[in-house]
């Protein structure tokens, strides 16, 4: 899961190692940090906003950590999906229930829909979705796919999948 944390630290040498260790210790990989050090909070501490991956599992106890350090979490914003992905359904989307479509998706536990743009130029006619699925990982993402198929398979709809390439 990627994780956006906003820390205070003492303006006193070693403050910022001392919010990256618990980090590192608990395996989390470090993607951003955005040092404030000419600005001061109402507390007169520093802001700092870390950005990085973790387990779940590890989340608490990183923030356990922290907090015995010293170190203050203001904020914690916790990005659960991972791996994002699109496709287009054709066919009669609205008439064969796009609303079960979707919570078919949802119901996984491990992935969602996130975004859908639907295109019905007449009532009786075909129409379009695009939709946007995220997930916890990409083997979710593909698993997520590989019911959504079975879905439209069973409502007559035609999936368009992006193409996928691994360029060596």
């Amino acid at each position: 899961m990627r994780v956006s944390m906003d820390i205070e630290l003492k303006d006193a040498p070693g403050q910022l190692l001392l919010a990256l260790n618990p980090i590192s210790e608990l395996k989390g990989n470090l993607k951003s940090i955005v040092h404030h050090h000419e600005e001061r909070t109402p507390r007169s501490t520093i802001p700092v906003q870390v950005v990085f991956e973790v387990e779940p599992e590890n989340l608490d106890l990183i923030i356990s950590r922290l907090e015995e350090n010293g170190i203050g979490v203001a904020r914690v914003d916790e990005k659960r999906f991972m791996e994002h992905g699109a496709v287009i359904l054709i066919g009669h989307i609205v008439h064969t229930d796009i609303q079960d479509t979707i919570d078919t998706i949802d119901k996984t536990g491990f992935a969602e829909v996130v975004d859908i743009c639907l295109s019905m130029p007449h009532i009786d006619t075909q129409s379009s979705a695009s939709l946007k699925i995220d997930a916890i990982g990409r083997k979710e993402l593909h698993e997520a796919m590989s019911v959504l198929r079975e879905v439209a398979h069973k409502k007559d709809l035609l999936v368009v999948e992006p193409i996928e390439a691994d360029f060596a």
